[in-house]
């Protein structure tokens, strides 16, 4: 059994617009994640959401399977989301998939080929490479939370995975998207 949380708190400083709310082919950005996640092979599903929490829950139509979770912490960065998204997981996840709020361009199949290479025999983590760059959804066993939970501030699982043993699945092909500022959402519209 492998969840997914995704992690949506974030105030997006650099927009200084919530970008879980930019509208992208008639849906808020986050909805297209949602919906790609919930139609995969996670086997649960948890959004977890800070900055205008309420605006985004307001803005958002959750399939079945999905629950939000809140971080009261988000001000202090990504670390404390992710640890609210671990913690919310059912007892007997013995992994979890880690997606952003900001890659509009995620899919079904993308997440489906993330999953069926992860083997905590060989490798503890699998994440995708786009065009040598790493990106998400990042898959972490369970054995690998503990050192995941202790992560502060907004240091992401980047840090961590300097240590470990990460399979790399390189997906050339797949067109990948992070939402940070004002000129990636022109750059994204403008792929239409």
């Amino acid at each position: 059994m492998i969840p997914g949380v995704i992690l949506a708190a974030g105030s997006s400083l650099r927009l200084g617009h919530p970008k879980q709310l930019l509208m992208w082919r008639g849906r808020p950005l986050l909805q297209h994640v949602i919906e790609a996640a919930a139609a995969s092979n996670l086997a649960e599903l948890v959004v977890v959401l800070g900055h205008e929490a309420g605006r985004i829950s307001d803005a958002l139509t959750l399939p079945e399977g999905v629950r939000l979770a809140y971080n009261p912490d988000y001000l202090s960065g990504q670390a404390s989301s992710l640890r609210v998204g671990l913690n919310a997981l059912s007892d007997d996840a013995h992994a979890a998939a880690i997606l952003l709020s900001d890659n509009p361009y995620i899919s079904v199949e993308l997440i489906d080929r993330v999953l069926d290479e992860f083997d905590p025999s060989s490798a503890p983590v699998v994440r995708p490479t786009f065009g040598g760059v790493p990106g998400h959804p990042v898959v972490v066993a369970r054995r690998g939370w503990g050192r995941w939970m202790q992560l502060e501030g907004d240091e992401g699982a980047r840090s961590l995975l300097a240590g470990t043993d990460v399979r790399e699945l390189p997906l050339d092909e797949v067109m990948f998207a992070d939402v940070d500022t004002w000129d990636d959402y022109r750059a994204l519209l403008g792929r239409d």
